[in-house]
């Protein structure tokens, strides 16, 4: 349950929710705060899906070699607190609530602008300060050029992978949106790149190549993953990079996406390593740590799942775009194939291409429909009208009763599959009280 001081920070976040990106005056607003980011070192992770996964393990290794690492994912899924964290675990509310109240008072006092983005990066730098962090692994919201966390000069930055989304704020293609994101890259940074499609690895190595002093490491090339299968029958994955071979690395994520998450973290704290922001850190502190990484509401699974009377299986999955659809429907198809029936609730953003999101899933999965609690939601009706090709739609308003009409489809024993929008995701772990995590 929301505390006082969690709602007092959802409203200054609300204030500043539909401001103009605001970029220009972040650094202005940093230095009315102290200049609370101006030392912190460690790595920025963009892209426009893996990023929250890649983060979860980068701190999850880091944090068991001994450091104390902020980190601030966006967004949360159920409590603003989620939004910084230290070693992996959200602040307290009171914390978080002077954070932001910090924040909000430069602003008020200043009358900078910035839109809500802005404000989460600079409370958790703040709060970072506070916490005396000694690494700090930093996610962009959206984009790269024009995300808050470029104001910060970590040293090390990670590409996850360039899909098209968010058109309307960074641009049509591939290659508008893969430049966008390289342009969180400075002169002497140390690059790491994920999978990326021909046009948007073009587009990068374009903005590269106007930098200077940089060390550019890529998957498949300068970074290599593979998996084997153990003894126990387990897989586990063997990561090289140019500085190290790292051998019998568990993934505790679900889906073979997360072995490219994995690999450019563990690339990513070798670069760290290399430029000697870090020790190298010991095999079994790295091992322990990749095994331990959590990360909500990224194919996560309740088997049993139980509302009221009904008992069954519930998959959660915040993708919200074609490719994270797609890199996630081969775990959906796998668990729906272990039982009889399969529904899906589903909600996203008005701007979200909802039939093309939802291709890469069966088109006979019936489909319960639902808002997520966000002034730019897609509404229930207009979704039902962009999916019409699918045959069985339905709308059910709120969060709750859409998925005990889902339980009704599929019965004891079948599964409830959950995607869309990190709220959504939220709103059904809050329902079936999952912590937030």
């Amino acid at each position: 349950m929301a505390t006082k001081e969690d709602l007092a920070c959802q409203e200054i976040i609300g204030r500043y929710q539909f401001n103009g990106a605001g970029i220009s005056a972040m650094h202005q607003l940093l230095e009315a705060l102290g200049d609370p980011g101006g030392n912190l070192r460690g790595m920025t992770v963009v892209g426009t899906n893996g990023k929250g996964s890649t983060c979860a393990f980068a701190v999850s290794a880091l944090a068991a070699a001994g450091m104390r690492i902020g980190s601030m994912p966006s967004p949360h899924l159920q409590h603003v607190t989620e939004r910084i964290r230290i070693n992996g675990e959200p602040i307290s509310s009171l914390a978080c609530h002077r954070a932001f109240t910090k924040v909000d008072d430069a602003l008020r006092s200043t009358g900078l602008v910035v839109n809500a983005g802005g404000v989460h990066a600079a409370a958790a730098a703040v709060h970072f300060a506070i916490a005396e962090v000694d690494l700090a692994v930093l996610e962009a919201n959206i984009g790269g050029q024009r995300a808050a966390v470029n104001c910060f000069d970590p040293g090390v930055k990670v590409i996850t992978g360039v899909g098209l989304d968010h058109e309307h704020l960074l641009g049509n293609t591939l290659g508008e949106i893969a430049r966008n994101k390289a342009g969180i890259v400075r002169d002497g940074d140390h690059v790491v790149l994920g999978d990326l499609p021909e046009e948007a690895a073009n587009a990068v190595e374009g903005v590269l190549c106007h930098r200077t002093g940089l060390t550019v490491w890529r998957l498949h090339q300068e970074i290599r993953c593979r998996p084997r299968t153990a003894r126990d029958g387990s897989t586990v994955l063997e990561v090289a990079t140019p500085n190290a071979v790292h051998r019998d690395l568990t993934c505790p994520l679900r889906g073979e996406h997360q072995h490219r998450n994995l690999a450019l973290a563990v690339a990513g704290i070798d670069a760290l390593a290399e430029r000697r922001s870090i020790p190298g850190i010991p095999e079994d502190a790295l091992r322990s740590g990749l095994a331990a990484a959590r990360w909500p509401g990224r194919l996560e699974l309740l088997a049993p799942a139980r509302l009221g009377s009904w008992t069954g299986r519930l998959l959660l999955d915040s993708a919200d775009n074609h490719q994270g659809v797609a890199a996630v429907a081969p775990e959906f198809l796998r668990h729906a194939g272990a039982v009889q029936r399969t529904a899906l609730v589903f909600g996203a953003l008005w701007y979200k291409k909802a039939a093309t999101l939802l291709e890469p899933l069966p088109a006979d999965w019936p489909v319960v429909l639902t808002r997520v609690g966000h002034p730019r939601e897609a509404s229930p009706a207009g979704l039902r009208t962009a999916l019409a090709p699918r045959r069985e739609l339905y709308v059910q308003e709120e969060t709750a009763d859409a998925v005990r009409y889902a339980t009704e489809l599929v019965g004891n024993g079948g599964l409830v599959a959950v995607l869309g929008t990190h709220l959504l995701v939220g709103r059904v772990r809050d329902l079936f009280g999952l912590p937030p995590g």
